[in-house]
């Protein structure tokens, strides 16, 4: 038995070990208790990187939206509080934990300026029943930006500026009871350590046999893991990766959900069968570099 929400479950309909299942439950994070004001934003926008200050009437605008279509996908939709120990990067909640069918992993922050907001999740999930299976600690470092799953019992995780060996030497330890492989990606320095750079930076699961890849970032070695998994790669063209092309979230298999402004990798999901929907993103995702994936924390899919 699955514990959901403090409710025990049977473990046949559900799994958290999945990007592609239909999402039954999730944690979001609203923008106005992310973002919160005008003043925050303009305290912390640029040391936090973002490309350029977002206009929090937009912004809330375009996170309607956004939440709009989760509400009308059927997903039990739980919030993130306000908490004054973060600042308007918890808004791309998925980055401080990672779900597993045994409780959550607390992650630990490469990003400085985001090292509080694991505690502040930790928080909401034990409000709400969740169990914790264990936390990364230093000088171990994890996000969640850098794993994805592709089976029950595979979990990829990007060697990155954001998450060292140390801190995938301790998820692979949290895992090995669950059954749970732990795959090792490096990743390219790329834009150094300032930047945003993460695994599903260039990988996005849709389907058993689905990706959406960016493959000019992507290591030979587990490009070719992919295609020996029978993956078909969906590839992000050139102009379409600054715009979050690659960040594609699965709303259910072959069910996408993806930042406006990408039409050649919106068309490329649709001819290999999928249905996309796409919302506004510019000042909620594309400014902060945090796209659909970043945007949802979720817990339980359909199997």
């Amino acid at each position: 038995m699955l514990l959901y929400f403090g409710k025990k479950i049977p473990e046949m309909n559900y799994t958290c070990h999945s990007e592609i299942g239909r999402i039954k439950s999730l944690f979001i994070k609203n923008v106005k208790q992310a973002f919160i004001s005008e003043s925050h934003i303009e305290r912390y926008w640029s040391p936090l990187n973002y490309l350029d200050k977002p206009d929090l009437k937009l912004a809330k605008n375009e996170y309607e939206s956004f939440q709009s279509i989760l509400k009308e996908q059927g997903a039990e939709i739980f919030f993130l509080p306000e908490n004054s120990s973060v600042n308007m990067d918890s808004i791309y909640c998925r980055d401080a934990s990672i779900a597993t069918n045994k409780g959550m992993i607390i992650c630990n922050m490469g990003k400085t300026g985001r090292v509080n907001e694991p505690f502040a999740e930790k928080n909401a999930f034990e409000a709400n029943g969740i169990p914790i299976l264990g936390a990364i600690t230093a000088p171990g470092t994890v996000e969640g930006g850098d794993v994805a799953w592709l089976d029950e019992h595979v979990l990829t995780a990007g060697h990155t500026y954001r998450t060292n060996e140390e801190g995938i030497r301790q998820l692979a330890r949290l895992l090995q009871p669950l059954g749970v492989d732990v795959i090792t990606v490096p990743l390219p320095h790329y834009k150094g350590p300032a930047d945003v750079f993460h695994l599903m930076s260039i990988l996005s699961p849709v389907d058993v046999n689905l990706a959406v890849v960016y493959s000019p970032l992507m290591p030979i070695v587990f490009r070719n893991f992919l295609l020996q998994r029978g993956y078909e790669l969906i590839e992000v063209p050139d102009g379409e990766y600054d715009s979050m092309g690659c960040n594609v979230l699965a709303l259910s298999p072959r069910e996408c959900l993806m930042v406006d402004g990408n039409p050649l990798t919106k068309a490329a999901l649709e001819n290999a069968g999928c249905k996309v929907t796409v919302y506004k993103g510019n000042e909620i995702s594309v400014k902060g570099g945090g796209g659909p994936t970043c945007l949802t924390r979720p817990i339980y899919r359909y199997t």
